[in-house]
């Protein structure tokens, strides 16, 4: 049997994963990986990220008795070349769900068909996928809940074991990784990010297992505090394949079947992710367009050289729970989900900044960046999205703060201006950030850029407007 070619993409893991299976069931794989324009466009935390993971899975199918092959330019030429060079007969791939994707792989699928060669994509990214999930009268869902309870009960297949990998009986020539320069862009923070990053299937799979063992019991009930170790750390390897979505949604049925209080819940935001997906999917307009269109008119400030925005951008609002969130950010790659909240709401409402603003600043900061789940976050706080927060919801970046944070632990941890004896975490943020911004542990923190009630009230008037239109 002719070799097969594997294009890996957002799915690095050996486990668990379909189109492995079954190109390892046809005889010789070929794994590949293609730097196009999908990576080339990545912003810079993400695209520095998937080179560590890539360093990762390389290193994991080493071990396994393969190699990953690396190769660079447009999908289709490069796969077309790989398949002359190594006399491949199929070509197998995870399939993605953001518009570009679709359409690239649309034709990539027809190029190689038209060449007779054997081109079939699998699911393996979502549990669920879009089509198959449907309301009674057919169509889309537009609202979580009725969606969660569409999917909470089905059978899910059991996660698949790693293949043996049949080698084929010559390698074609790789890239090198380090040639990439998947970094670049990071500059002086890729070296701060580093050390909070832990990249790979097997370190994914130590985590899920320490999650599950030691904080899915307390889950529901402490995962909105930002400066505790209670969330699960799943959505960076998500976002990478690294661990499948099915594994997670396996560990959580069996916590739920050992009485663990947080076990169902962990398992609903497991679907949260799927239902953002599904939306992406069927509305694909909601990764840059106000999902509801009624809400183009709304007078949203996108004039990114505001005062405001830098400072915003730069974690100096004088807003402790938005700085220490956007510093976080800055320093791990990852920001608490309770405090993407805030910041996104404080962008959106308090300043009233176009929510595309601050999707793209996450974009490019964020080593989880997830294009569905980023662009139906933001528009689920802004308002203008599905199943979003009422407009009248203006999250109070103060009382959250007290709320979720009442001992003061998240702010300690992530600024350090006014503090006589700062954190290790909170000096890191100024290694991070550009040397251009010019700050230091030093300064004066400053005052807060808006008024809290003011911006408040200002937002209120303007959904207000809307609503009375």
């Amino acid at each position: 049997m002719t070799p097969t070619i594997l294009w890996f993409r957002r799915d690095l893991r050996l486990t668990d994963h379909p189109a492995l299976v079954a190109a390892a069931k046809r005889g010789a794989v070929i794994p590949v990986f293609i730097h196009d324009d999908s990576v080339a466009n990545l912003g810079a935390a993400p695209k520095w990220r998937l080179g560590q993971g890539l360093g990762a899975f390389a290193a994991a199918l080493k071990a396994a008795g393969s190699r990953l092959i690396l190769r660079r330019g447009p999908a289709r030429e490069v796969l077309e070349e790989l398949v002359a060079e190594t006399g491949a007969g199929a070509v197998y791939w995870s399939r993605l769900y953001d518009p570009e994707a679709i359409e690239r792989d649309t034709r990539v699928k027809s190029a190689l068909r038209e060449a007779d060669i054997e081109a079939e994509s699998f699911a393996g990214h979502l549990i669920f996928e879009p089509w198959e999930v449907e309301t009674q009268q057919g169509g889309m869902y537009k609202v979580y809940s009725p969606y969660w309870r569409s999917v909470k009960d089905r059978e899910v297949p059991a996660v698949l074991s790693a293949p043996e990998l049949q080698a084929p009986e010559s390698w074609p020539d790789s890239d090198a990784l380090d040639d990439w320069a998947m970094g670049a862009a990071m500059r002086r923070g890729a070296a701060i990010v580093a050390a909070h990053c832990d990249p790979g299937e097997q370190s994914a799979r130590a985590r899920l297992s320490a999650f599950s063992a030691h904080r899915m019991e307390d889950y529901k009930a402490r995962r909105d505090f930002p400066g505790e170790e209670a969330t699960s750390g799943m959505s960076e390897y998500l976002t990478y394949g690294e661990i499948s979505p099915r594994q997670l949604w396996h560990s959580a049925l069996r916590g739920e079947a050992d009485g663990k209080a947080g076990a169902e819940h962990f398992r609903k935001e497991v679907v949260w992710r799927e239902f953002a997906y599904h939306l992406m999917y069927h509305t694909p307009r909601i990764v840059e367009a106000n999902w509801r269109e009624e809400w183009d008119d709304f007078p949203w400030d996108e004039d990114e050289r505001k005062r405001e925005v830098k400072a915003w951008k730069q974690g100096r609002t004088g807003v402790a729970f938005v700085d220490a969130a956007l510093r976080e950010m800055y320093v791990t790659g990852r920001m608490h989900n309770r405090a993407r909240m805030v910041v996104a709401s404080y962008l959106t409402k308090h300043l009233m900044v176009h929510w595309r603003v601050g999707q793209a600043w996450f974009e490019d900061c964020l080593t989880d960046w997830d294009p569905a789940s980023n662009a139906m976050g933001w528009q689920w706080v802004a308002g203008c999205g599905p199943d979003a927060a009422p407009y009248f919801r203006v999250f109070n970046p103060a009382t959250q703060l007290e709320k979720f944070d009442p001992e003061g632990v998240y702010r300690r941890r992530w600024i350090a201006e006014g503090d006589t004896s700062p954190t290790e975490t909170a000096l890191s943020y100024f290694d991070a950030i550009p040397a251009s911004w010019g700050m230091s542990a030093s300064d004066d923190y400053p005052d807060p850029v808006v008024a809290l009630d003011v911006g408040r009230e200002r937002a209120l008037e303007a959904y207000g407007a809307l609503k009375s239109d």
